[in-house]
């Protein structure tokens, strides 16, 4: 396994990679509250054939930490990733790769698939939602604006310290949303999470991604994304798509697949009914099985 850091963007992007450098690039995109850590069971299996790289997100664990909200805003997170995928082809005459993305490293690629699909010649999505569904159910769907009401508790001043008392204990808890009710880590991974999260400066880091993005429910005094106006046809997806979907995810909701067929041309939906939000850790090796099967040619 490589590890090392990638110029983009003005920063330097911590990443490690399985496979041959000169093989097809498959880049993987993590979420909250995670880092790149959560892919070693994709990197293991698709470094067979690909170069397959995952990264810290800026702010998170190893890559280097901006300071200001603005520098989480999606702009600087699209240009990171453009750069990235840059330098990790440098004197390749493809630019292109597939990639991979879950939660609100989902939220990235969706966008970032749509405005730069030169650089993208297969998107896989697990459970993370496009962002027309997304604001229009935080603007008009109860059951939705109540399952992400703790994205409201993030953007809070108090966020940092009360999700690292006792030991990040309320981050922790967060991978007991399973459909089992058990941890999605096993007691190698926690440690290696623990490290990530105590990283100088990265869960204010990571915490500045919901408090630079408009997509949030409402309340009293603010209309959170129901203020966005979203053009759908600048979000168009024009590159064939794999959505993974854990149905069993307690915070993005089965209302976020509705009308995605109009917004990704190209669209294979599968369904892991067992599945929560956590299901890259619950079940790799189907998700593997699932991805192979999109990258299969034919």
């Amino acid at each position: 396994m490589d590890e090392f850091y990638a110029p983009a963007n003005g920063i330097r992007l911590h990443c490690v990679a399985r496979g041959a450098a000169d093989a097809p690039l498959m880049l993987f995109v993590h979420g909250f509250p995670e880092f790149w850590y959560c892919w070693h069971a994709q990197l293991d299996e698709f470094g067979r054939d690909y170069r397959a790289v995952a990264f810290d997100l800026r702010g998170h664990n190893l890559s280097d930490k901006p300071e200001g909200v603005e520098a989480y805003r999606i702009k600087p997170l699209l240009e990171d990733l453009r750069q990235l995928i840059e330098h990790l082809r440098a004197g390749q005459e493809d630019k292109s790769c597939v990639l991979v993305a879950h939660d609100w490293g989902g939220a990235i690629a969706w966008t970032f698939a749509a405005l730069y699909p030169q650089y993208v010649n297969k998107l896989v999505i697990i459970n993370a939602p496009h962002t027309v569904p997304f604001a229009r159910a935080l603007a008009h769907d109860p059951a939705q604006q109540a399952a992400s009401a703790y994205m409201n508790f993030f953007r809070l001043d108090k966020a940092e310290r009360v999700l690292g008392e006792n030991g990040f204990e309320r981050l922790l808890k967060m991978f007991n949303a399973t459909a089992s009710g058990r941890c999605a880590l096993n007691d190698d991974d926690i440690p290696r999470y623990l490290a990530a999260w105590s990283q100088p400066g990265a869960l204010a880091c990571a915490l500045k991604l919901y408090r630079a993005s408009p997509l949030y429910p409402p309340t009293a005094g603010d209309p959170g994304a129901a203020a966005l106006k979203l053009d759908p046809a600048a979000l168009t997806v024009h590159v064939p798509t794999l959505v993974i979907w854990g149905e069993a995810d307690t915070a993005l909701g089965p209302v976020l697949l509705e009308g995605l067929d109009e917004l990704v041309p190209d669209l294979r939906i599968e369904r892991f009914p067992d599945g929560s939000h956590w299901v890259i850790h619950e079940q790799p090796r189907q998700l593997n099985a699932a991805i192979r099967a999109f990258l299969a040619p034919g």
